[in-house]
């Protein structure tokens, strides 16, 4: 395998500072996006392509080297998306505006490095290949969920889910279904900090059933043919 970084010593740092109170709320965040800091700092560094490969070694031990995460929602897929969603939601993490206790210490700059080490780590992972083949919902009412699609979602995600890069509004086609209706919940019940208000007040009225509904229909939304991977079977030739 290509890159210099221990993954075992990456995790045992990660897993020591793991120890601390991580679960317990950071201070609450000023705004959705005020920017600044490490987020801007990443976001205009020439990213090392090498080094990302190198860096995303962590990640790939829950988010796997594919980076499609796992269906049943426990990790989200992160390959192919936009590298400013992923800077704004790993500085947030590590600045604990955004609640994830078991991603925080592996976030760290003691397990993957300072702000450079996020701008090389993006810009991979954006362009790994997509999974053909992510988990979908139940399929049981789905014209609701198209409708609600287009009242409620087109403006920031797109027609296709694509997102908004520009606005750090994140590409949700392809997403696996349990992820988002974890996140869709917390965001509707106020329980994510660094939610976009915007998003907060839209689907505020959102029952259960269209909740379900509208991630059900995401979760078919297609990425394009040039972005997923060949099959479902591919494997990251980078971790060989």
């Amino acid at each position: 395998m290509k890159g210099t970084k221990s993954v075992v010593g990456a995790l045992v740092v990660a897993m020591g500072v793991a120890a601390g109170p991580v679960a317990a709320a950071g201070p609450a965040a000023a705004g959705w996006n005020v920017g600044g800091g490490e987020q801007d700092e990443a976001m205009h560094l020439t990213p090392d392509l090498d080094n990302g490969m190198d860096v995303y070694e962590v990640c790939a031990a829950c988010h796997l080297p594919e980076g499609w995460g796992t269906k049943e929602g426990t990790f989200p897929q992160l390959a192919g998306q936009h590298k400013e969603v992923l800077i704004k939601q790993l500085a947030d993490i590590r600045a604990l505006n955004r609640d994830n206790p078991t991603m925080y210490p592996f976030a760290l700059p003691e397990s993957i490095g300072d702000a450079q080490a996020l701008a090389d780590v993006v810009a991979y992972i954006e362009k790994i290949p997509m999974n053909p083949e992510n988990g979908v919902g139940p399929g049981t009412d789905l014209a609701l969920g198209e409708q609600l699609y287009k009242d409620n979602c087109v403006k920031c995600h797109g027609d296709n889910g694509e997102g908004i890069k520009e606005k750090y509004y994140p590409r949700i086609q392809g997403q696996h279904y349990n992820y988002m209706l974890r996140q869709f919940e917390w965001i509707r019940d106020g329980k994510r900090r660094n939610a976009n208000p915007d998003m907060v007040k839209q689907i505020k009225g959102f029952t259960d059933k269209d909740m379900v509904a509208v991630i059900d229909y995401v979760s078919r939304q297609k990425p394009p043919k040039e972005d997923l991977a060949p099959s479902a079977d591919w494997m990251n030739p980078d971790f060989d």
